[in-house]
């Protein structure tokens, strides 16, 4: 508290926010409660309950509050993001489609990506499984229990879409083929598409999903096309290492919490994480922080697979910006 009382303190190391941000969100989420404790208060009891691993004890030892009352602020404030979720994740609307398009075009360092609308990948956050007869379908390939978040983001790393509660063992692709965005065709609109890696098809319907080539044959215009998808998609990643480096001391152990509820806190720490790119409240990334999990080989789906525009975004990466003066002499049919 003597943190917060001095304005010229960093709260960061506290409560991982600016002391901006913190202002930010107590506009964005107003009258988390009408008495009792302060809305400052209770929020600077969730921050620091995310910041520091989920622990009622280290945070009613902290604050001298009983951990009854700790319970209930974490879930009151919680429930009152969520509510607010769609407000700060949600898709761009048509006025700022073109300049998120315009961001993937320079991340790839090729005008060829101009229709890129977002990336998308799924990420594992570790979870304790429930002790039932359905523990092991949290366990992934990697041997850890686990629950899905898939996301979308724009080319600042701010999240257009998030997707989370699938057990960990599901693939990236089912998740999607699960998820709003691809059963009810939401994002992106017709004629734009989605940068994702191999772990997902590639298509142009229900909606665009552009993936690179699994083994490039074309000599080097397919190496250069997914040298240059990799740079746009790769925001992806780094998203998701900026929001699990920001609340490390929870995203980077088993969440403490029951499956029904981790992906509340999720989702509350996708939210924080957009009003932190926002208010440009941001966090360095370490190596191994970002996230790069293998590809696993998609399903195959009966949706129309997009090779064809993938064919044709690697033509425009590879051909020339202009062509030689001399060509122009030329009659093509």
């Amino acid at each position: 508290m003597a943190v917060y009382a001095n304005p010229e303190a960093s709260m960061k190391n506290d409560f991982r926010v600016s002391r901006e941000t913190f202002h930010h969100l107590l506009q964005r989420i107003p009258n988390i409660k009408d008495h009792g404790w302060k809305p400052d208060m209770e929020l600077l009891v969730f921050l620091y309950y995310l910041g520091h691993g989920l622990s009622l004890t280290v945070v009613s030892a902290t604050f001298g509050m009983p951990k009854s009352t700790v319970h209930d602020i974490i879930h009151r404030v919680s429930g009152k993001i969520t509510a607010k979720l769609p407000e700060v994740i949600s898709f761009p609307s048509v006025e700022e489609l073109p300049n998120i398009c315009q961001g993937f075009a320079t991340l790839a360092q090729n005008p060829a990506f101009d229709r890129a609308a977002g990336a998308m990948d799924g990420c594992h956050i570790r979870i304790r499984p429930p002790g039932n007869h359905y523990s092991a379908d949290y366990i992934n390939y990697k041997l850890y229990a686990s629950i899905q978040m898939q996301a979308i983001c724009d080319a600042r790393g701010r999240f257009l879409d998030i997707f989370v509660g699938y057990p960990g063992s599901v693939n990236d692709a089912r998740v999607l083929q699960n998820s709003p965005i691809f059963t009810n065709a939401q994002y992106p609109p017709p004629g734009y598409y989605l940068l994702a890696d191999g772990a997902y098809p590639c298509l142009v319907q229900p909606i665009g999903i552009l993936t690179p080539f699994k083994q490039p044959l074309l000599g080097r215009v397919q190496e250069r096309f997914n040298q240059h998808h990799s740079k746009a998609r790769s925001v992806i990643e780094r998203a998701f290492g900026m929001m699990k480096a920001r609340w490390r001391a929870t995203l980077s152990k088993a969440l403490e919490v029951s499956p029904t509820f981790a992906p509340i806190i999720i989702g509350c720490c996708a939210f924080l994480h957009n009003v932190c790119v926002a208010t440009n409240d941001l966090v360095e990334v370490e190596d191994g922080e970002e996230e790069a999990d293998e590809d696993m080989p998609p399903p195959v789906l009966h949706e129309r697979t997009g090779e064809i525009m993938r064919d044709r975004i690697a033509a425009r990466v590879s051909a020339p910006a202009q062509l030689a003066a001399h060509l122009n002499d030329h009659d093509y049919l």
